[in-house]
């Protein structure tokens, strides 16, 4: 009669520890990125404001550029675990060496494509003549640490894959001290203003990609694995890709909707809606940490051929999910008084803030559920339902968004327009778990 229960009790403690032991130092990965544009920013914030307003504009063209392509991790990470739980080493790590391969060659295109164009692309976000300059420069000379960036994606999900989150914690951390320490040194030791603070950033990165191949190679040769280009492989870790490709530019056609509702609403709401959207970020950072756990988990036990067990963890993460939710919420209630001085002293931004800050709060319980089961999803390789899932998302959050400005509400409508966005994408994510349809057992999907 007990016996159940007590099974019940130790399966739980044992997905705990799992989740855990990925999801903390995952984490403080994630954590460890933003970190970067905030020590160029500080540093070259001393050099004057054009060359502040150019960093921005260009650091903004690099995040995007970056971001498109963060399926090279998810995917790498999915189709790595899963080889990692038929117990075929070798061929995992395989994988991820197609990944980072693919992050090569897409890097090289990137740079092809920004290179000459950089003028043009400053003009297209909008900077004023004195700071187009600055970001000119410091576009073009980033960019060529884009390939090394790419293959930290790549080289990330390999290691995660391999249920290794502490190794891109290290790299990280090590990362941002480089880069702080180089961007100090060329932009005031050497005296090349913005384009030491762009050189800085680059070696830097390029140093977290060395450290990565590093780790890959050696695992490739303990295991007997081949580190030569696989046209074969490269294009299945492509065609991998583009659906979660079509996912992330889904939710970033969002959030640019989002913030170009927010504009046509006046000053003060803009910049309230900026004040939140970075808070809501950081929220996602503790929630995307156990998307990440979840990634690496489900694709080990499908692997495996265990459904029952990537049921089993996908229900406890769906309940870890909930209760970072909760948590979250109540300390953004509790830190409102707080948080808001740190950005403006503008009363009108804070009375805009304020109502839609509730609404934030409010709805992390939903954004856990939903960055869980993300994350489920991508583990089991199913990025096709996840494209089509967020391209139905978009189309429901659109209209509902741009009628803002028209029926009234403010930015707090905006952000309930938001967790609208959030409850379909739950929803759809909902029924998807609750198909089972997911559950594709096998070293390959």
């Amino acid at each position: 009669m007990t016996q159940a229960p007590v099974r019940s009790r130790t399966v739980r403690r044992q997905h705990d520890r799992e989740i855990v032991a990925l999801a903390v130092p995952a984490f403080g990965a994630l954590v460890a990125e933003p970190l970067f544009v905030m020590a160029d920013s500080a540093i070259v914030g001393h050099l004057g404001t054009a060359q502040l307003a150019g960093l921005g504009v260009a650091s903004a063209l690099l995040t995007t550029a970056v971001s498109v392509f963060i399926f090279l991790a998810y995917a790498t990470t999915a189709a790595v675990a899963r080889r990692v739980g038929a117990g075929d080493l070798p061929s995992a790590i395989r994988q991820g060496m197609d990944g980072i391969w693919l992050a090569l060659l897409l890097g090289a295109a990137v740079i092809a494509v920004v290179l000459p164009t950089a003028p043009f692309l400053v003009d297209l976000f909008g900077a004023s003549t004195t700071a187009a300059p600055y970001a000119t420069t410091y576009l073009r000379i980033s960019a060529l640490g884009i390939p090394a960036m790419l293959v930290v994606l790549a080289s990330t999900g390999v290691l995660r894959g391999l249920q290794d989150t502490r190794t891109p914690l290290y790299v990280a951390i090590a990362g941002f001290l480089a880069n702080a320490a180089l961007n100090a040194g060329l932009v005031y030791g050497a005296g090349l203003g913005i384009a030491g603070s762009a050189w800085g950033t680059v070696i830097a990165q390029c140093g977290m990609a060395a450290a990565y191949l590093v780790v890959v190679v050696r695992g490739a040769r303990r295991h007997g694995a081949s580190l030569r280009p696989d046209a074969a492989g490269i294009r299945a870790s492509a065609q991998a890709g583009v659906p979660l490709l079509v996912r992330t530019l889904s939710l970033r056609a969002i959030l640019m909707i989002a913030t170009a509702v927010a504009a046509r609403l006046g000053d003060a709401d803009i910049a309230a809606h900026q004040i939140i959207l970075s808070l809501w970020s950081l929220l996602a950072f503790a929630l995307d940490a156990i998307a990440i756990a979840g990634q690496a988990i489900i694709g080990r036990y499908l692997g495996a051929g265990d459904s029952r067990g990537a049921r089993e963890v996908c229900h406890r993460m769906v309940e870890w999910g909930i209760a970072v939710g909760i948590g979250l919420g109540l300390l953004v209630v509790l830190a409102r008084p707080a948080f808001l001085p740190l950005f403006t002293g503008d009363a009108a931004v804070k009375d805009a803030a304020l109502p839609a800050l509730i609404i934030v709060a409010v709805s992390q319980p939903i954004c856990g559920v939903v960055f869980v089961l993300d994350g489920v999803l991508m583990g089991a390789g199913d990025g096709p339902y996840l494209a089509w899932a967020m391209l139905i998302t978009l189309a429901v959050f659109t209209p509902v968004a741009l009628l803002v400005p028209v029926l009234g509400g403010g930015l707090t409508a905006v952000w309930v327009a938001m967790t609208l966005m959030m409850t379909v994408r739950m929803l759809t994510l909902w029924l998807r778990t609750r198909s089972g349809r997911w559950v594709v057992t096998g070293a390959t999907r």
